[in-house]
């Protein structure tokens, strides 16, 4: 966002010649030429953030991007079937990047967060007890979460604790320093598991690119998130019978409002039992002859 979207509108401003309307153009140009509404809000927060810096570093003493009328937002939640989990899996085998389809499988089996799984270290597992300790710096709600791990997820750290070297689980280019991303593989892995689509290439300016003979460049592109994977572990848990305390412990949620979003998953299993209930009502109705003098 900083490289193509920020600097190329506000690169050659000084700080303090950035005005709310400056950025609220900003947010306006990104949202309608384009056409990405919620990556135009996400400017708005990373500039919101940089100007709090700066004014705790006394390089200004007022934040521009403050009050910027936010476009709505509605949150998307997509569930991955346990179809499209196998499809996933088969094409996380033989992935070249190793680390990386390993981190996703780690993902997919725990329904940790990302930033959880690239920064885990080895003395944050206990695999005698299957249990990864998460510590308070890792967890978004600050607050230590002990999560029980399956047999698959345990069999995929005891054979990475074979191969890999160092402290974190998965290391990345840098000496010392945990994988960063995950974009290429999972890119890479969506298309092959069926679970991308191609869209037009777009330039630094939103603008669409266009091949010589003016076809629209075409480029494949992930339908689903990195972060679906999460839902998705939730999901699965609803369906094997899970309660939303159990869903709420497995994810490390500290308030029962956070869990309930997953709630209308039940939908169907309340559906069954209060078709029960009117079965048996039904079935009690049809054996008992009405009572005398009754309608």
């Amino acid at each position: 966002m900083w490289e193509k979207l920020i600097l190329p509108a506000l690169g050659t401003s000084r700080l303090s010649d950035v005005t709310h309307d400056d950025i609220a153009t900003l947010h306006r140009r990104i949202t309608l030429e384009r056409g990405t509404p919620i990556r135009a809000n996400r400017v708005v927060e990373v500039l919101r953030k940089a100007f709090n810096l700066a004014i705790r570093w006394n390089w200004v003493s007022e934040n521009p991007a403050s009050g910027i009328a936010r476009n709505p937002e509605e949150k998307r939640e997509f569930y991955l079937t346990p179809q499209d989990l196998a499809r996933l899996f088969a094409a996380l085998e033989g992935h070249k990047e190793v680390a990386s389809a390993n981190a996703i499988r780690l993902l997919a089996l725990t329904g940790a967060r990302k930033s959880e799984v690239l920064r885990a270290t080895w003395d944050q597992f206990d695999l005698d007890k299957g249990v990864w300790i998460k510590p308070s710096a890792h967890t978004k709600q600050r607050k230590v979460h002990r999560v029980p791990l399956s047999e698959t997820a345990l069999a995929l750290l005891q054979s990475m604790r074979d191969t890999v070297k160092g402290r974190y689980l998965f290391p990345g280019k840098i000496d010392g320093q945990p994988l960063s991303d995950l974009k290429r593989t999972w890119e890479t892995v969506c298309i092959n598991a069926g679970l991308a689509k191609q869209t037009q290439r777009r330039d630094r300016a939103g603008k669409p690119r266009f091949n010589k003979d003016g076809s629209p460049k075409l480029e494949w592109k992930a339908t689903v998130r990195i972060h679906d994977l999460r839902h998705s572990f939730a999901s699965l848990l609803v369906s094997g019978g899970a309660s939303l305390p159990v869903i709420g412990a497995m994810l490390g949620h500290t308030q029962v409002q956070t869990t309930q979003r997953y709630a209308h998953l039940y939908d169907d299993s309340l559906r069954e039992a209060a078709d029960e209930v009117s079965a048996q009502i039904g079935s009690a109705m049809r054996k008992s002859p009405p009572t005398k003098g009754s309608p």
